[in-house]
């Protein structure tokens, strides 16, 4: 759980970091829309052209040391842990970037919102208190194919998002983000051996790479784009329900006897709260204006 929530802390101050950047990334002036369809039109293209621009700047660069760190810490928790906390507990980086905006950008915090924070820490003690060990099933060859067969079908979902009109546009992209990391979460726990041979061998470990990639792309496409804050809910809920699902119902996460329904009822009170959160997602905007 340590690990977890250590990825959660990397991943919500790297948000705000890099939220920061791609902003400026688009130039004085610019609109999030002119800065994509500049690009190329689609997110993929659009997101892949801002992120070459973004990384000049050392808030985007921090982030992304932040993001590596995150990254390896999240490996080891689901390593360790059911997908479902792990989850659950990278939803809660909402919280983090919503304390690490009111800290370091000196944006306020809402009762409301402070409240929220509340929630989603006593969600993720529930899930502390309810869950077992990780599932003991590797998943079949079947499994690692069709998690590869995801991973390759998020940049897609991503260029049909990216040429869509209207808001809705954000909310797809954040969803197709989301997606992606999911497919991460599930591939990691789908990865037997960690030898050089075995690793080239294994449908999961492509998925690792070619899903988060993509994520990633979208996600620098989502924070630049429209509203950020329905892109950030959008992610939340790509990147812990199916691979939660994924987790019970194919590798055999379980929780502690008797102890399901708490389970279930923190995981939807850590998401719930961090859906409460999403507009973290977009803090940085006001501090840039200032």
């Amino acid at each position: 759980m340590v690990c977890a929530l250590g990825a959660a802390v990397c991943f919500g101050t790297a948000t705000v970091l890099q939220a920061v950047a791609t902003r400026a990334a688009a130039g004085p002036g610019g609109t999030p829309d002119e800065a994509g369809e500049g690009a190329g039109g689609g997110a993929v293209g659009g997101g892949a052209a801002l992120l070459l621009r973004a990384v000049g700047q050392w808030r985007y660069l921090a982030g992304l040391a932040l993001d590596g760190l995150g990254f390896v810490l999240q490996i080891l928790a689901l390593r360790s842990l059911p997908i479902y906390v792990v989850g659950a507990a990278l939803a809660a980086s909402l919280a983090v970037t919503a304390v690490a905006a009111a800290r370091l950008l000196r944006v306020r915090l809402a009762g409301a919102e402070r409240g929220a924070v509340g929630v989603v820490c006593a969600g993720l003690a529930m899930l502390g208190l309810a869950s077992g060990t990780e599932g003991e099933r590797t998943g079949s060859l079947a499994l690692r194919w069709a998690v590869l067969v995801a991973a390759l079908a998020v940049p897609v979902l991503g260029t049909a998002c990216g040429r869509l009109p209207g808001r809705g546009r954000a909310a797809l992209l954040g969803l197709g983000a989301g997606l992606g990391f999911g497919v991460v979460e599930v591939a990691v726990r789908l990865i037997g051996s960690l030898g050089p041979a075995a690793l080239l061998a294994d449908p999961a470990s492509y998925a690792v790479v070619l899903g988060g990639g993509a994520a990633f792309v979208l996600l620098t496409s989502a924070l630049q784009r429209g509203s950020v804050t329905t892109a950030t809910a959008g992610m939340v809920l790509g990147e812990t329900v199916g691979p939660a699902a994924v987790g019970v119902v194919w590798l055999g996460d379980r929780t502690r006897e008797g102890m399901a329904w708490l389970a279930v009822l923190g995981f939807a009170v850590a998401v719930a709260g961090a859906l409460a959160l999403a507009r973290f997602g977009e803090a940085p905007t006001a501090v840039e204006r200032a």
